[in-house]
């Protein structure tokens, strides 16, 4: 089997650069405004989990972590939330 040789006259033909002009358009961000916070108290503890709602919390104070400290914050939620789920299903 041959390899491809270039065709007379030199190279294969360029391929195409980006657009002229710069750069491509650039992506939408965010809307306008302040990031969510947590969800505001409903006043109702009886249709609230404590453990769900330490979770949640946990999530909203990993806001100010670094992002390495995150991570931990997130996968330790993550998992109260499963546990939690689990124990609900077998109710």
């Amino acid at each position: 089997m041959t390899r491809p040789v270039p065709p007379p006259g030199g190279s294969f033909p360029a391929r195409p650069g980006p657009p002229t002009g710069g750069s491509f358009p650039a992506r939408p961000g965010p809307p306008a405004g302040a990031r969510p916070g947590p969800p505001p108290e409903f006043g109702d503890d009886e249709t609230r989990h404590p453990a769900v709602d330490a979770a949640v919390q946990s999530l909203a104070n990993a806001a100010t972590l670094a992002p390495a400290d995150q991570i931990a914050q997130y996968e330790a939620a993550y998992e109260t939330l499963r546990e939690t789920l689990a124990t609900i299903d077998q109710t």
